[in-house]
């Protein structure tokens, strides 16, 4: 059948009028979503506006997922009472950690047409004192113990560390002199006793030494992921132990707390929280029975703070670190905790 002008027109009108209407209906959605959002939920946490800095003695720092006008918002507790009234700062960040009172805010720039990401180094205060461009969804980010170093992770390909068609790039900042390394791969790779060279290295999960020289990542390459030691003199990595994700350095520097692919685990939640003694290699698996998609905070030498999926994005918890007790919800509605010291 030929179809005339007119029905053509007709046709053509039907069809700009069910997309405009379908475009119409998720611009509503969203907004009312967005003010849900706005809204604060009753019998959740109580949040107030406040100075929040990162040199209180005993305090801890998370970004707030609570809803209500400071959702995403820096937020600070004493960490003797995770779950008590919150105090927010009005500085919105999607990823952060803090250390001897420098901090790193990955943030997100709302465009018109795309949002973009950027990495802010914090002073004491929150204040900024430099800022970098991120080139993909902020994933990771860590300060060095001794607060002049800073690093940070974003996706660049993939959405998810759960499956393999992913990208990342990490990228290390000097505090100090704001000298910045755009992407490890710059660094040279030792992998059993051999230098490495590959086009799949992906890096991601830095976690600093107290010494402001070794760090530690997860390298993956050829399907397999490894715990490396960098250096920051040398400009090495170097492989140490595979099935490694998101290490995370205990204050001593003798363990690391990371997530571990385990064979039988749906895929997509594969992780276990175990933790490697760095002078034997062995490695003890925590009490935490459910998958964990995060790297874990060292709350002090005996316990890992870590998020798991609650009811307003993620809920904090803790487990001993030696692999005995059981996982306890510290607070509701948190995710990236530091304990700034």
């Amino acid at each position: 059948m030929t179809l005339t002008l007119r029905s053509r027109v007709l046709i053509l009108t039907a069809a700009l009028a069910a997309l405009t209407a379908i475009a119409l209906a998720a611009v509503v959605h969203a907004s009312a979503r967005a003010e849900r959002r706005d809204r604060v939920q009753s019998g959740g946490p109580q949040v107030t506006p406040g100075p929040v800095t990162l040199d209180s003695p005993g305090a801890l720092v998370f970004r707030n997922l609570a809803w209500g006008p400071h959702r995403d918002e820096l937020t600070t507790v004493p960490a003797a009472a995770p779950a008590g009234p919150r105090t927010a700062s009005g500085v919105k960040c999607l990823r952060f950690h803090a250390a001897a009172g420098t901090g790193v805010c990955l943030q997100a720039v709302h465009g018109p047409v795309s949002d973009s990401y950027r990495a802010l180094v914090l002073d004491t205060r929150l204040k900024e004192r430099a800022r970098y461009d991120v080139p993909g969804i902020p994933s990771r980010a860590r300060v060095s113990p001794t607060g002049h170093y800073a690093a940070w992770t974003a996706f660049v390909g993939g959405d998810s560390y759960a499956g393999t068609n992913f990208s990342t790039r990490t990228a290390l900042v000097d505090v100090r002199t704001g000298r910045l390394t755009p992407s490890l791969e710059a660094f040279r790779v030792v992998k059993d006793g051999r230098a490495y060279h590959a086009a799949d290295v992906n890096f991601w999960g830095v976690t600093f030494a107290p010494d402001d020289r070794t760090f530690y990542a997860t390298l993956a390459t050829k399907g397999r992921t490894h715990l490396v030691r960098g250096d920051l003199r040398t400009r090495t990595l170097t492989t140490l132990h595979t099935n490694v994700e998101c290490p995370s350095l205990s204050p001593d520097g003798s363990r690391v707390a990371y997530k571990k692919r385990v064979p039988g685990l749906p895929e997509d939640a594969p992780w276990r929280l175990y933790v490697l003694d760095l002078t034997t290699m062995r490695e003890t698996p925590l009490a935490e029975p459910r998958s964990v998609d995060d790297q874990a905070t060292w709350k002090d030498g005996r316990t890992l703070v870590y998020a798991l999926p609650g009811d307003y994005g993620a809920d904090l918890y803790e487990v001993p670190a030696n692999g005995t007790g059981t996982p306890r919800r510290v607070t509701t509605a948190a995710v990236s905790p530091a304990y700034p010291r």
